[in-house]
Parts: structure tokens; C-alpha cells; sequence
């Protein structure tokens, strides 16, 4: 008799059904896996023939054969230990129920513990769309899948646990999400901790409103890094489909903290200027998510810029503009979400004193320029914001008084999104920095005098029709600031004003 028992592999962000086929005959001991495994799977035998001799049943000695179905589809890691292990026990008679609406996933040890495994939230839900009821994990996975509604997750810590529940002798009890999942999240980082820098704080405020792309330049120790690192502060709470498709990235690349129901909180990920092409678009023999990915609805921090690769720079500009990544590789062609703020820092020559008010700078002209041009002009053009960092005064640092909080500023961050959210309602547009060309012009009127300056800029800055609608949306979240419908002259001055830093350093080069 063949047995199915139910599992779940994954390809790129979905999941789908895997039937493990066993089958014991008499003949000469041996135990196959097919099915297009890879070297993980294959390994099982010898993980599953040790968990059951060392949980106390018999291995039977018979000729096993283990089918992976679909069979034209590549299988890979160690979630099928569990499902093999089960499909051969109930092939020996040691189990006695119905497993039609259950599927099972996990690693084994050799003495029969369940070990975490990665994509335990898309498995989650791709077992759900496949109408199993149950799905049995890994213990420190279970939360994760429990925020899955209409499926009962059950923490497996191992085999032994396992199979006295499948007898009935004692039941498990299905895993309950964390209680916390929509509640404040609180950060050991606030805007208050930085001192003066009140046009930067500025300019971040209107990225955040807006989800804006920023570049911030200046001279050592000015706080760029400083500020970068506290915009998740100031960011509108996730939405409980963006703690999903978030949490279903950082699943998928093994990176979910254990006993962990979803990311809560926007990802800030911060790779250093060494990562390569594949580290920040994803990569591998089966292209698993990059930084750019990971982070998904939040902020991606690119600390020294001019250091980074020229090609690992080059590859962010069409990912910036479709908010995914396509990875093709010989084995597969996957696309994984990649909606983010971007926020650049950069040094304006190599010394870093380049326009600096009391420390000379010591590079030629030449280093200067040569410095200046590891930035593309493409590259350039999506970055909406561009952001002078000057020294901080010493009456700055040595105030006593409280600079504003990032809890205050939020406030104000939300009023502005929900003014969006509002705008966008029925659309897959969720700030202004996502405004479609399409409905730019509809969804961003000017009123005459803010078109005559936005004439005149276009025409004396040189800027492309990109940048020109990075303005038009810029403004319009200027305008949202000041609750105002129509985009009036001093939004079109402060909106130009975050692309002039392109004229000095750049174009006079």
C-alpha cells in the first residue's frame, strides 16, 4: 500500500503542495528518495532512520521507496524530514489516523528533535489555500504560521510529542499568535537625540510623509548616519498586509527571530559598502532575497556611497522605479517586492571637508570630481531629496533644550498619510512617491504662479522629466503638509530647493 502524507515546498515568495509517496516492499533493504531532490533531501534517510530508532520505534527493514510529487519540480532543504519520517511510520502501522487535512514540514535530529526551518509563514498560508486544516512545524516556527486564520498550527518539539498526539494519547494545543502584533512599537533611538540639524530633520519629515528617496551629503560627523538611522521612528505603522508580505521575505530568507508571529516594525537594513550585486538584489543557485528585499516596506540605508561597487549602485535604479527585483538564474526566474525608501549618505570629496565652513579641504579638483562621478546622473535623478548636512554649531550641541521627539513628528507623519490613504483609496498607490504618470497631473494641481516657477526651474535647472515629476510629488506632499488641495508657489520653492544640490556639486564638475 502507497501512503500520502502532505507537505509544503517553496518557490521564490509562493508555496506550493508536495504529496510524499512511500511505498515498503519486500526485497533487499533499502531506502530511495525520488522525485528531483537535492543533497539536503537525499541526507534525510539517514536523519530519519536515526530519529526513529532513537524515539523508540522500528525502523522498518524493508525496500522504501519515497516519492516527492510533483516530480518535475526541484525539491530542496530539510523540511521534508518530518513528512517522510510520518509517511514511514504509517506505512509500518505504528500510526493509525486520518492525516488527509494535515501536512507536516521540519528538520530532524538524530534523537528525534523537530529543528526550525525557513518559509514556515508562505508554507503557512500556501497550506491553507490547499485545504489542509492542519499543518504541524517546528516548535520555535508555530507562531509564526499561527497568524494564518483557519488553520491550526501545532509547535512540534519532536517526534515522540508527535506521534502521542496523532494516537490520541496527548494532544498538542494549536499555537496562538503574539497578543502584540498591532499594537506601538518603541524604539531605543529618537529624532531627540540629535541636535540642530533643523532643515535635514525637515527634509526627512517630508520623505517619511511622502516615502520619498533621500540623499544626504556632508562633512564628517554631522549626523547623517545619526539621522538615517531614526527615520523608522518617524514611518506610519505597518499595515497588517505589510507585516505579512514582509514577514513572508524575511521567513523565506531565515531571518524571522524565533517564537516570532510577524515584523511589526518597518525594516532598516544597512549594508556595508563591501555587498555585492547578488547580496543586494538576491542571488544563489535558487535566488533568495536580497538587502533590497529585506528591506520591504521600510528603509534601505546606503551609508558612504562613492564606496559602494559602481555596479552594485547601477543595479538599484529599475528596482527603485518598479518597487521589485527579478533574479534570473539557470534553475529558476523569481521576483521578489521590493517597496522601500531609499537613503543615501555621502562625504562631498574623499578627505570630506569639500564647501566646508573652518576645515580646508586637501583633495585636488580633480579627486574631487573623480569622487563626485562615482554617482551616476540616473542614479541621481531618482532621489527625490537632496539634503545639505552642515557642522552643528556649539550652541547647538551644548543646548540643554529638548529637541522634538520622533514621537511628535510621527504625529504629524500620520495626519499626512492619512490624507493620502484617502486620495489613493481604491488604488494600489500608497504614498505620493508611488503617483503613477498617469494620474500625476490630476492628483497634482498647480495653481498659476507655482506653474510659472516650475516653468522657470525646468528650464534654467535642465531637469529631465523624471526629476520633474519627482518635484511634482515632492510638492504635492509639501501641499499635504499644509493641508492645502492645490500645490502653491511655496511648495514648488522648497520642492526645487531638494534638487539643487545635483547644480552644485555636479554639474559644475
Amino acid at each position: 500500500m502507497v501512503v500520502n502524507i502532505r507537505s509544503m515546498g517553496l518557490f521564490g515568495m509562493n508555496a506550493f503542495s508536495v504529496r510524499v509517496e512511500t511505498d515498503l516492499s519486500k526485497g533487499i533493504p533499502a531506502f530511495d528518495i525520488v522525485g528531483l531532490p537535492d543533497v539536503s533531501v537525499k541526507e534525510s534517510r539517514d536523519r530519519v532512520r536515526s530519529a526513529v530508532r532513537n524515539s523508540g520505534f522500528e525502523f522498518p527493514v524493508k525496500k522504501i521507496v519515497v516519492n516527492l510529487a510533483p516530480a518535475d519540480v526541484k525539491k530542496m532543504g530539510s523540511v521534508y524530514d518530518l513528512p517522510i519520517l510520518i509517511s514511514i511510520l504509517y506505512s509500518n502501522g505504528t500510526i493509525d489516523c486520518d492525516l488527509s487535512d494535515c501536512a507536516f514540514i521540519g528538520e530532524l535530529s538524530l534523537g528525534g528533535e523537530v529543528r526550525s526551518v525557513d518559509g514556515v509563514l508562505p508554507m503557512a498560508i500556501g497550506a491553507k489555500e490547499n485545504g489542509c486544516r492542519h499543518f504541524f512545524v517546528p516548535a520555535v516556527n508555530a507562531r509564526e504560521g499561527a497568524v494564518v486564520k483557519g488553520l491550526n498550527v501545532y509547535p512540534v518539539n519532536n517526534v515522540i510529542e508527535l506521534i502521542k498526539h496523532l494516537r490520541g494519547i496527548k494532544p498538542m494545543q494549536p499555537a496562538v499568535p503574539e497578543n502584540s502584533i498591532s499594537s506601538t512599537k518603541s524604539y531605543h533611538i529618537d529624532f531627540a537625540d540629535v541636535k540642530g540639524q533643523f532643515e535635514a530633520k525637515r527634509a526627512l519629515e517630508i520623505a517619511a510623509c511622502g516615502g520619498h528617496n533621500v540623499l544626504l551629503i556632508g562633512s564628517p560627523g554631522t549626523g547623517k548616519s545619526m539621522l538615517a538611522k531614526r527615520m523608522p521612528t518617524i514611518l506610519p505603522d505597518m499595515t497588517f498586509d505589510e507585516m505579512i508580505e514582509t514577514s513572508k521575505i524575511h521567513s523565506i530568507a531565515g531571518l524571522m527571530p524565533g517564537n516570532t508571529s510577524l515584523i511589526t516594525q518597518r525594516p532598516f537594513r544597512s549594508p556595508h559598502h563591501t555587498v555585492s550585486t547578488a547580496g543586494l538584489t538576491g542571488g544563489g543557485t535558487t535566488p533568495h532575497p536580497g538587502e533590497i528585499s529585506l528591506a520591504h516596506n521600510g528603509v534601505l540605508f546606503l551609508d558612504e556611497l562613492p564606496e559602494f561597487h559602481r555596479n552594485t549602485m547601477e543595479i538599484l535604479r529599475q528596482p527603485i522605479e518598479d518597487s521589485k527585483v527579478t533574479i534570473s538564474r539557470v534553475n529558476a526566474t523569481l521576483t521578489y517586492p521590493c517597496s522601500i525608501m531609499l537613503i543615501c549618505a555621502m562625504n562631498p570629496c574623499p578627505c570630506g571637508y569639500y564647501g566646508h565652513p573652518t576645515k580646508a579641504c586637501t583633495c585636488s579638483q580633480k579627486a574631487v570630481s573623480q569622487y563626485l562621478a562615482k554617482i551616476s546622473g540616473p542614479l541621481l535623478d531618482r532621489l527625490d531629496i537632496h539634503v545639505e548636512v552642515p557642522p552643528v554649531d556649539f550652541e547647538d550641541l551644548s543646548s540643554a533644550e529638548n529637541a522634538e521627539s520622533s514621537a511628535d513628528i510621527k504625529k504629524r507623519v500620520d495626519k499626512v498619510r492619512k490624507i493620502q490613504n484617502e486620495r489613493f483609496s481604491g488604488t494600489n498607490i500608497t504614498c505620493n512617491a508611488r503617483i503613477t504618470p498617469a494620474l500625476l497631473n490630476k492628483l497634482c494641481p498647480l495653481d498659476d504662479n507655482a506653474k510659472k516657477i516650475m516653468q522657470t526651474s525646468f528650464e534654467k535647472m535642465g531637469l529631465s522629466a523624471r526629476a520633474y515629476d519627482r518635484v511634482l510629488k515632492v510638492s504635492r506632499t509639501i501641499a499635504d503638509m499644509d493641508d492645502s488641495e492645490v500645490i502653491r508657489r511655496e511648495h514648488i520653492f522648497e520642492a526645487i530647493q531638494y534638487r539643487s544640490l545635483d547644480s552644485k556639486y555636479w554639474h559644475n564638475k
